[in-house]
């Protein structure tokens, strides 16, 4: 690795970086790489160099991208019940919210910035936000956590695991987004909709859902 410049990048990271001038390039890069099945929590610099990442480390690499561009580096954790959470690096422009993100679902990735409020934005992901049995499992969401206060800690360009972020996105209050009724009542996923959420699915990488009786078919 080269030696590190003021931002704290090499020139080779910054190369790369400067390449992504926008966030549409930021998922394209994200896209292109692929999905990480190995358990840990890697840095942004760890995404660069390796060339895959999972969910989290994709959500922290493009925070880490948002941030050059001129936005906060903030992250949103949403929870889902038995399956695995998501997190997505989101950011304003006009005003409106958009999102970044990486997933072994191709419909969990991007989202224009076009949502007047953060729900609204969560709240886009919602139908597309299935298990491997084809339920919805979205639940709740946590506000934006800005990564900032971890520069102390070289969150971007570390070597260690930052498993500390996560443990944080946990402790925050999340905020449910169904009432109990509407969760009884929920359908399972178009069959069209589950084939082409999962297309390109890395196998290893997909959580694996615990059937459940009261499970609706569509």
């Amino acid at each position: 690795m080269k030696p590190a410049l003021a931002s704290g990048w090499t020139r080779q990271e910054e190369r790369l970086l400067e390449r992504l001038s926008d966030p549409y390039r930021i998922q394209a890069f994200l896209d292109r790489i692929p999905y990480d099945d190995k358990p840990g929590i890697r840095s942004p610099r760890w995404v660069i160099r390796e060339r895959k990442a999972h969910c989290f480390e994709g959500a922290l690499f493009a925070a880490a991208a948002l941030r050059r561009l001129g936005h906060r580096p903030l992250v949103v954790d949403m929870y889902a019940v038995n399956d695995d959470d998501h997190d997505i690096a989101v950011f304003r422009s006009n005003g409106y919210w958009g999102a970044v993100a990486k997933s072994n679902f191709v419909t969990l990735r991007f989202r224009e910035p076009v949502y007047r409020t953060l729900r609204e934005l969560v709240m886009s992901y919602f139908d597309f936000y299935f298990n491997t049995l084809g339920d919805k499992s979205l639940r709740s969401y946590a506000r934006p956590l800005d990564l900032g206060r971890f520069d102390r800690r070289g969150w971007m360009t570390t070597d260690e695991d930052i498993g500390y972020i996560g443990d944080e996105l946990n402790r925050m209050k999340h905020r449910p987004i169904l009432a109990p009724g509407q969760v009884r009542a929920l359908n399972r996923v178009d069959k069209l909709l589950f084939r082409a959420g999962l297309l390109g699915a890395k196998p290893s990488g997909l959580y694996r859902a615990k059937p459940r009786n009261n499970s609706r078919r569509a």
